[in-house]
């Protein structure tokens, strides 16, 4: 394993040892950072290898800083997206308006990165693959804090004995039950059902997102770029989180029996989505915590707080607080680093989390009257000025990297 970080080990003090569940993306950035500050990082992550592939998701304001001081910054440019076009159709199918993306998402055209999520995680993977211990088709199966460290039993049957572990297993995890219960008591629901999956793009469709809304339902299909498949999803309005529907079989006939009797290309996507291998369905909601560790446990991306596709932040959360929680531990033991990371870090979290009030009402009106205001809104769009960062994205400055010592 080539050394290259910050920080080394001397020989004389053992490095202390973390463990962390999960390689998304705040796994292997919190996995990079740690390296750096002279950690012995192992990453744990259920899935056979690193997951390609995926919906596109946005890097903005202050994560831009943390892809940048990590080198990645010109990798992920030459991925980006660029969509050019968003066009918004009324029930019947007919064009409300066609607008610049950035109008709408709160981004910032030539500065705010949109990319696969499967290019962010091959770059972070990349990134730190040669300094740290990934194991894949494993996961913690009990976890046992004492005095000395945290003791870990594996799925595949292994051990260890570690200084800290960190959860970053997402939105459902599981290291956030083993410390602080069920998920439902952090759960906060936000009103809305949705299933995105990959089908082919007959559509002539390049580069643009074309949105199908009657009230209280959604539809759109995104074409990244100009490849034979798009993106395909079904967003819709449900008074209860739909906490059983785990099983595949029952999220298609829920999605199947809400679109039942949509028009436009609604009848195409429901067609193809029996046939889709990578079906994502869930409850758009976040995870508001009042604490983010237990002893020598800390949480961090959606894990600890992911604030929802309605804020576009979910990844740039993820980023900075891996960044966050590194920078906290460096030069402090478990008790202060974990204090100091929520201490830095919970005002930028929670104001992201607070944007989900500004774009979910124009992108998914729930009644006729909301959905016309939002359409005639929509066709005045052209007329109002150019859309700024949204001041949430860039509300925390990082720290400056810890020096040698």
């Amino acid at each position: 394993m080539t050394h290259t970080g910050l920080l080394r080990d001397s020989g004389i003090t053992p490095r202390r040892k973390v463990l962390i569940s999960g390689a998304s993306i705040a796994g292997p950035a919190l996995a990079f950072w740690l390296n750096r500050y002279g950690f012995e990082v192992t990453v744990v992550e259920k899935a056979g290898s690193i997951r390609g592939g995926g919906y596109p998701i946005d890097v903005r304001g202050t994560a831009l800083d943390v892809v940048r001081r990590m080198g990645i910054l010109p990798e992920l440019q030459d991925a980006h997206i660029d969509l050019r076009r968003l066009t918004f159709l009324d029930g019947d199918g007919s064009e409300v308006a066609s607008v610049e993306p950035h109008a709408v998402t709160g981004g910032v055209a030539g500065r705010d990165l949109e990319v696969r999520r499967g290019d962010l995680t091959s770059a972070l993977y990349t990134a730190v693959r040669d300094e740290v211990e990934f194991l894949f088709n494993d996961s913690i199966d009990t976890l046992d804090q004492y005095d000395h460290g945290v003791d870990v039993t594996f799925r595949e049957g292994g051990r260890g004995t570690y200084d800290m572990v960190v959860g970053a297993d997402g939105i459902h995890s599981r290291t956030r039950e083993f410390l602080f219960g069920p998920e439902r008591q952090f759960h906060r629901y936000l009103g809305y059902c949705f299933a995105v999956f990959t089908m082919r793009n007959t559509f002539g469709l390049s580069r643009e997102t074309v949105m199908w809304n009657a009230p209280g339902r959604a539809a759109a299909l995104y074409a990244v770029g100009d490849d034979d498949s798009v993106h395909a999803f079904l967003n819709f309005a449900h008074p209860e989180p739909p906490f059983g529907a785990w099983d595949p079989e029952v999220q298609r006939d829920l999605v199947a029996e809400v679109f039942a009797d949509a028009g436009w290309e609604v009848p195409g996507m429901l067609a193809a989505m029996p046939d889709a291998d990578d079906l994502f369905f869930d409850a758009v909601s976040q995870i508001r915590m009042p604490r983010w560790s237990s002893g020598r446990v800390a949480l961090v991306g959606d894990a600890a707080y992911a604030p929802s596709f309605l804020t576009g932040q979910g990844s740039s959360l993820a980023l900075v607080g891996a960044y966050m929680l590194a920078h906290s531990l460096a030069d402090r033991d478990h008790v202060a680093g974990f204090a100091a990371y929520e201490d830095s870090t919970r005002e930028f979290v929670t104001m992201n989390q607070d944007l989900v009030g500004e774009g979910d009402a124009a992108l998914f009106p729930t009644t006729a009257q909301a959905l016309k205001q939002r359409n005639d809104m929509l066709r005045n769009l052209s007329s109002m000025p150019a859309a700024e960062a949204r001041p949430a994205h860039s509300a925390l400055t990082l720290p400056e990297l810890m020096p040698v010592t």
